[in-house]
């Protein structure tokens, strides 16, 4: 399992026996101030993204966009959470044209939304992949981004996956791991209801 606390205690309660294993870790990328006046939309897409912003910020934004509801909640609220949590999601839902935008997120970070807006791209942190030092056991494994799937793919662990989202599991099949679920919002409730779906 590579997903916080939050998750781990729902799915216990649900009567799994939960073994928490980190494959990834994220490093802020400086702290300088962040200045967002002049942008008509800033946009997060993760919930990282959204607390190194929020602890950076110079100005308030006019309008922010947020990939998700914990994402936004992490920032302090948003203007607007798509009901799919993706970037294509996000992208379908801003109004356009959207102006000025800030892409705030990953140094890795796929860059739909900026190549599609003309956004400017800051990178705020990076994630670092943590390898096993052994290969982990176990029914079934959550995995919620992409660099943990790649992650735990190199563990040579034979565990069938449940998946946060569509970008997620491509990157788990791409690897060799088995997903066998994935899901249905890309968020703690729908890994939650993936589990529960795969584990029938």
């Amino acid at each position: 399992m590579s997903r916080p606390d939050g998750l781990a205690a729902r799915l216990e309660a649900l009567g799994h026996d939960v073994v928490r294993l980190q494959l990834v870790s994220f490093e802020p990328i400086g702290d300088d101030p962040v200045d967002v006046t002049g942008y008509d939309w800033v946009i997060v897409t993760s919930v990282t993204g959204a607390r190194e912003l929020r602890r950076r910020l110079r100005g308030e934004p006019r309008r922010v966009a947020a990939i998700g509801a914990a994402t936004a909640a992490a920032f302090g609220g948003a203007d607007l959470v798509p009901a799919v949590s993706t970037q294509e999601g996000l992208l379908a839902e801003l109004p356009r044209p959207a102006g000025r935008v800030l892409f705030a997120g990953a140094e890795g970070a796929r860059r739909l939304l900026a190549d599609e807006l003309g956004a400017d791209f800051l990178p705020l942190y990076r994630t670092v992949e943590l390898d096993p030092a052994v290969a982990p056991e176990g029914d079934l494994v959550v995995l919620a981004s992409s660099s943990a799937a790649r992650v735990f793919a190199r563990s040579g662990a034979a565990i069938p996956a449940v998946s946060i989202g569509p970008e997620t599991s491509r990157a788990a099949r791409a690897a060799g791991v088995t997903v066998v679920a994935e899901a249905p919002t890309h968020d703690e409730d729908g890994l939650v209801a993936a589990v529960a779906a795969a584990a029938r």
